[in-house]
């Protein structure tokens, strides 16, 4: 035998393994999917308790899981943006712990009659919530996702199948041992949360391929490129987003502290989450009056910023902005900024440029307000507030699995409710159709 045929019956035997492991990864989610239905209330609580009280315990071997991944990410090169989504410290690991607490306080959203009416035949019509079955959710750096994801599902009663990026697989595997722990302790199904315990890209396929029908929805967080992979292989629905394209549109109206204080907060609070403004407009009326005090603050924070020629023309620090700059995620310290001629010029904006994510304007102005939150079809609009505020945490979800930009199922922060469908119970005393 060749050495190239060895190599391919290697590779083969590889992947075959590898499809082995990730059917039964399926077949054990579906399995305890079944299991969860009939699980109560107070067990899942217990269990989304006790996976925090997990986390606390076992901070330090999380730590060092995530340390072993910033070096690899280091030594990756992997941008400033990528590693500020990886690194974990004490504070975001009790932060993560929080959530899942803060998640195990809400109302149980399995079970609720979501609207009820009568017939005048008798039937009496109920539409009930219910888990969406398995989930598959496939993201990258963020280590967080892992218990975030795992705990929203265990909450809406789904079974949950896991994928992390390579960049954060040490820190993710421990963080599941964590949920796992939960789940044993409040006598659920362990494999109700399941991590795909390789970094192969093709494990990626597979949960695209449904895995002979075990996976009833896919949720992919990450890049550009991951999202638009998973829209375009998939067979099966996808809860997604595109990227975090967002705006902040400053009209005159505004009051320049307050204006100046949002716009810091939206770009520079952290710049490598998906609710970071990326692209500042600023109503032509307010370029003397509201803008130099912006600049001056982003500047002194360290952010880089990229004008139109009537910006460039107020402060020499601004560079020349290009086309693509319009279109751009920066995920850093980057802000592009453009004049714009009333509330319709920054509506053509961002109907032009934006992904649909997140946009906020600061304004006193009733009517220009108005405008913008009636004209505007992004998932989250904000009014005077910072776009940093589009987040599940903020939004009392306790967190969130991700923004979805689409507008089939659920749109905005996915939460639990988010991670539900329904079914109808017909109740008759007898009805026969004639």
């Amino acid at each position: 035998m060749s050495a190239t045929s060895r190599h391919a019956e290697q590779a083969t035997g590889g992947l075959t393994e590898l499809a082995q492991l990730m059917e039964q990864i399926g077949r054990q989610a579906r399995a305890a999917a079944r299991d969860l239905a009939k699980s109560t209330t107070e067990q899942k609580v217990e269990g989304l308790r006790s996976a925090a009280d997990s986390i606390r315990m076992c901070q330090s071997e999380i730590l060092a899981a995530n340390a072993t991944d910033m070096e690899v990410a280091t030594e990756r090169g992997l941008s400033a943006a990528m590693r500020d989504r990886l690194a974990l410290d004490e504070a975001r690991v009790e932060a993560m712990a929080g959530s899942i607490e803060a998640i195990a306080a809400l109302d149980d959203p399995i079970g609720v009659v979501i609207a009820a009416w009568d017939r005048p035949n008798g039937l009496r019509i109920e539409r009930v919530r219910i888990p969406l079955g398995v989930i598959g959710i496939i993201y990258e750096s963020r280590p967080n996702v892992t218990a975030d994801a795992g705990a929203l599902c265990l909450k809406s009663g789904n079974a949950v199948i896991l994928r992390c990026g390579s960049e954060s697989f040490n820190s993710s595997m421990a963080i599941h041992a964590c949920l796992e722990q939960g789940l044993t302790r409040a006598a659920l199904p362990c494999n109700a949360i399941q991590i795909v315990p390789t970094t192969s890209r093709d494990a990626v396929g597979m949960l695209l391929s449904g895995l002979n029908g075990c996976i009833d929805v896919l949720v992919p967080r990450g890049g550009k490129s991951l999202i638009a992979r998973v829209q375009e292989d998939a067979r099966v629905p996808v809860i997604g987003h595109l990227e975090g394209l967002c705006h902040v549109y400053v009209h005159r109206s505004a009051d320049p502290q307050m204006a100046r204080d949002i716009v810091l907060n939206a770009k520079m609070r952290r710049t490598g989450i998906c609710g970071a403004a990326e692209t500042l407009l600023i109503d032509r009326h307010a370029l003397s009056t509201h803008l130099p005090s912006i600049v001056d603050a982003l500047i002194a924070a360290g952010c880089e910023l990229r004008g139109d020629d009537d910006v460039c023309a107020q402060d020499a620090r601004i560079k020349a902005a290009t086309e693509a700059d319009w279109s751009t995620e920066y995920l850093d310290a980057v802000l592009s900024i453009r004049t714009v001629d009333g509330v319709e010029g920054a509506i053509e904006h961002i109907e032009k440029y934006g992904s649909g994510h997140t946009e906020s304007i600061v304004a006193e102005d009733a009517g220009p307000v108005e405008r913008f939150l009636s004209d505007l079809d992004s998932a989250i609009l904000l009014h005077n507030a910072s776009t940093q505020f589009a987040d599940g945490g903020e939004f009392g979800m306790g967190a969130e699995i991700g923004i979805a930009t689409g507008r089939i199922h659920a749109r905005g922060p996915v939460g639990a409710e988010q991670l539900t469908s329904y079914k109808y119970l017909v109740h008759g005393t007898g009805q026969t159709r004639p």
